[in-house]
């Protein structure tokens, strides 16, 4: 069965200049097991993962805040390249969240700011799979001490590594067994 493996990561900041490599070896992994990529159709950590998924021959899904394509390049300035198909949802960032969580079957979360945050918290209350990249900076490096000090739904379906690869694995292993 082929599944659809998001990747949630920061679209600025700091850890994507520290884990753009990173992300594209998620990108590759997810490509490699014969899985589709779903992002949020945007820049930074997301689109190198994108980048990683073609190069290696993969399918990848962009789902936009936008509700055109106009609209998404204009007025969110996002790109339109490296993706399959673009869901224009119309639904502003949350409603994207939301939107592209519920389109996927299992969450990765590599760096990430406060809307990684928002996709993984959405992802863990539908009991889904989530694979955490440590060492990638940002909330994913955040995310083990969160759960320590807050009680964790479904806690057993968090997945922790250091390796794209390895965490890929993992991931599709728990999806295996749902």
């Amino acid at each position: 069965m082929n599944y659809s493996i998001c990747v949630s990561g920061a679209a600025a900041g700091e850890s994507v200049d520290s884990s753009c490599g990173l992300a594209y070896e998620l990108g590759v992994a997810i490509a490699r097991t014969g899985h589709v990529l779903t992002t949020g159709a945007t820049v930074g950590l997301p689109l190198y993962a994108a980048k990683g998924a073609v190069d290696a021959g993969g399918k990848s899904i962009g789902f936009s805040p936008a509700a055109s394509l106009r609209e998404h390049v204009r007025k969110y300035r996002l790109p339109i390249g490296f993706y399959d198909y673009v869901n224009f949802t119309g639904m502003h960032y949350i409603g994207r969240d939301i939107h592209l969580v519920q389109s996927s079957d299992a969450v990765i979360t590599v760096g990430g700011r406060m809307g990684s945050l928002h996709e993984f918290t959405t992802a863990l209350e539908a009991h889904m799979p989530c694979g955490v990249l440590l060492g990638s900076g940002g909330l994913a490096d955040t995310i083990p001490a969160l759960m320590e000090q807050l009680e964790t739904p479904q806690g057993s379906l968090v997945f922790f590594e250091t390796d794209p690869k390895k965490l890929v694995d993992k991931v599709v292993a728990a999806l295996d067994e749902l």
